[in-house]
């Protein structure tokens, strides 16, 4: 698999710096994320950590876009809180951020840096939920690959 990167958004690593010092307080709130739209804005989010397993930053950022009508993000950042810097999405967080946006790119921080990557070379051989679902119209199933 070669992995494309892209160019590294830091006005979005700042935002989501910023939410994460001045937002995440206690053990309820310890990660933020920010994604910016294809139509430039950028939207943000906190956790919402629960012993239940409450949502991650980025699935809260995934309904505060839709409810400020950004429905189709470009690239996405989650920092954290205590000066912990770029976290990568956890694996829950990559399958729902590859099925609600293939085209997302994703900053990630690695040994050379930061880096923005495709969501999809991040989960190489994903399941694709929509690959999955019935299709009244198909009599067989399909298989599709992705790279």
């Amino acid at each position: 698999m070669t992995t494309q990167t892209h160019h590294v958004d830091h006005e979005l690593i700042q935002a989501a710096a910023h939410v994460a010092r001045t937002r995440c307080r206690g053990d309820n709130h310890t990660m933020a994320a920010a994604a910016r739209a294809k139509d430039g804005r950028i939207v943000t989010a906190v956790n919402a950590y629960h012993f239940t397993g409450g949502p991650c930053a980025e699935l809260v950022l995934i309904g505060t876009a839709a409810a400020q009508g950004a429905y189709d993000l470009d690239t996405v950042v989650a920092v954290g809180d205590r000066d912990r810097g770029v976290v990568p999405p956890c694996g829950r967080c990559r399958q729902v951020l590859l099925d609600y946006f293939p085209t997302l790119k994703v900053i990630v921080g690695t040994s050379d840096g930061l880096r923005t990557i495709s969501v999809n070379d991040l989960l190489p051989h994903g399941y694709i939920w929509a690959d999955h679902q019935l299709d009244a119209e198909k009599s067989e199933p399909s298989v599709r690959t992705h790279g």
